[in-house]
Formats: structure tokens, sequence, C-alpha cells
């Protein structure tokens, strides 16, 4: 498995996303994405495993993470190196029983609940958002802006477990966000809808502390 570099994280639909999915990682990954999760909502199981085949092999040996949204399942046939899970999918502590220890178990914190919820002796990562409004995911959580996330970034960081901030970042905001506390970004549509995914995540890796 390859250990998980939460610096920048691209978020891609490669079922209903990008025309061309695999393009759009290589030249994320050339301009500094360190790891990538395949979040298909409306794919089939099948659909998703085989864009997750894809995405890991296109990703062989390049030392960037591939993680599944929701399914562990899809996540382990697939030979994914881990998998972020939220309150509405299993819980963590049966993944990792069923998944060993080999496998990233991410945790999605919309909430001092959710941050509550998570067991560092469990989780390798917290994903914490929306930190701005966005219209990738229309049923997300109401927005933490940044003193709300700086507040969970804090609970994060005394739990001892790394966390990224996600939800309408890009790189005019990505400084600010940095800021708060969190160990990355991770992003969706401003990689993967950028007409130059590449420029657009060196842009953001280039981004100053706000």
């Amino acid at each position: 498995m390859t250990p998980l570099d939460p610096r920048l994280y691209l978020v891609l639909d490669p079922v209903h996303g990008p025309a061309d999915p695999l393009a759009v990682v290589h030249a994320a990954v050339e301009g500094g994405v360190t790891a990538v999760q395949v979040r298909a909502p409306a794919a089939t199981g099948r659909a998703l495993f085989d864009a997750t085949r894809a995405v890991v092999a296109a990703l062989a040996g390049t030392g960037v993470a591939v993680i599944v949204d929701d399914r562990l399942d899809v996540a382990l046939a697939a030979g994914a190196d881990g998998v972020h899970l939220g309150r509405h999918d299993v819980p963590p502590a049966q993944a990792r029983r069923i998944a060993g220890s080999g496998l990233s178990i991410g945790w999605s914190v919309t909430g001092p609940g959710d941050l509550r919820a998570a067991d560092p002796a469990v989780v390798d990562l917290l994903g914490i958002g929306p930190v701005f409004a966005t219209a990738t995911k229309p049923d997300a959580a109401p927005a933490t802006g940044l003193d709300g996330l700086r507040t969970l970034a804090d609970g994060a960081r005394a739990l001892g477990v790394p966390s990224v901030a996600i939800g309408g970042i890009d790189a005019g905001n990505a400084g600010d966000v940095l800021a708060a506390g969190v160990d990355g970004l991770a992003v969706s549509s401003a990689i993967a809808a950028a007409p130059d995914p590449g420029a657009a995540a060196r842009a953001l890796r280039a981004a100053p502390l706000g």
C-alpha cells in the first residue's frame, strides 16, 4: 500500500467527471497532487471498480495514494490504498476490522460530533469541511468558515490525526485555509475543471500562508 500524503488531495469523479479523467490525473500529479480520491456517487459499483482500477494502474509507482470515497468493498476489490468514510458509511472501526492495518481510513468531519467520533487508533486522516459553500457536493453540510475550520483543525491536532480541509477551496483562498492549521487541501473542481490541471495544482501547492 502507498502511504497517504495529504498535502494536496484531488477528489475526482472519473465516471461522470472530466472527459479524459486519466489525463487530468497525470497532469495534476505532475503539478504536485499527492493523493487522488475516486468519488463517483452516481456510479454503479462496477463502474466505480473499473474507474478505480484504471486510476490505480495509472499511478502505479508514482508514490501517490489512491483513495475510494464511501465504498470499502470497491477500495479493497480494486486494490486502492485507502477509503474515505462518513457517518452514513461503514463505521471506521468495522472497516478496520475487515481491511486490516494496511488500508488508510479517512473520516469526514463536518462538526464537533464527527470529531468526537474519530478514534485515532482507527482513523488515519480527517477531512474537515465544507469550509466554503460548494456546488460539487449538493448534499454537503453547512460551511464551517475559516473560524470553524480552525476549531476543528485544533481538535484534529489534539487527537494526533492529520487533517485536510475540503469545500470551495482554490488558489485564491488556499493560503488562508492552510493557515487555519490543517495539514493539506482537498480540492475537486479547482483542479479537475481547470483548463490546465497541472498549472492549477502548482498554484495550489505554491499558495502562501494567509
